[in-house]
């Protein structure tokens, strides 16, 4: 599995390199209290996570309570993630194949909050029947020369759940997030947003 934090990029912009750091320290210690059975944290580079196990069950059940995880997270970023399952060579402490790259290139597609997967992924599943896959079309990949059918995991989804539209932080709790004071639907996750937001919108209606 591969995955990121979407919005990463705007959240340094608004909040700074502190808030970033911040922002990833969390990440590790959710990611790593969401590893189901043999599944474990290669690498981290930036805001991406590489995750390795040789059961797609355990992936997959990491996978969700990843998302589980952060979506209880007042003031967070929605991860997004690819799965997939294939050979991979390990030289020392170092992973290689194109398992990777494409596990990655699905990761790029699947949009905030959600997980998605390969079919071979799919059938790498013993059990299928305790699992729920959306399908999600067929696409082309760089560097792969066949249209791929690509699958989104089904999880459960929080009855609240806003992104901030400045720094795309998660927001879990309405009552914790600071409303648009005139224009409905719109949360922000402190003071320093809303007025980001107010200001970069006069600007352009002036």
């Amino acid at each position: 599995m591969i995955a990121d934090l979407s919005g990463y990029t705007a959240l340094t912009e608004v909040h700074g390199a502190t808030s970033a750091a911040d922002m990833i320290d969390k990440f590790l210690q959710i990611v790593e209290s969401s590893l189901i059975g043999d599944s474990h944290l290669h690498e981290r580079a930036g805001d991406e996570v590489m995750i390795i196990s040789e059961e797609p069950e355990h992936l997959l059940s990491t996978a969700l309570m990843l998302l589980k995880n952060t979506t209880n997270e007042h003031n967070f970023l929605l991860p997004h993630g690819g799965l997939h399952f294939g050979r991979l060579l390990k030289r020392k402490d170092s992973y290689f194949g194109s398992a990777i790259n494409f596990a990655a290139r699905i990761a790029a597609k699947a949009d905030a909050g959600s997980i998605w997967c390969s079919k071979e992924f799919i059938d790498a599943i013993k059990n299928k029947t305790s699992w729920q896959f959306e399908p999600k079309g067929t696409y082309e990949f760089k560097n792969i020369v066949e249209k791929k059918e690509i699958f989104e995991v089904v999880a459960d989804k929080a009855s609240f759940l806003v992104i901030d539209p400045v720094c795309r932080m998660l927001l879990v709790s309405e009552n914790a997030a600071i409303a648009h004071p005139k224009q409905n639907g719109i949360f922000f996750c402190s003071e320093h947003c809303l007025d980001i937001y107010n200001a970069a919108n006069k600007d352009k209606s002036d």
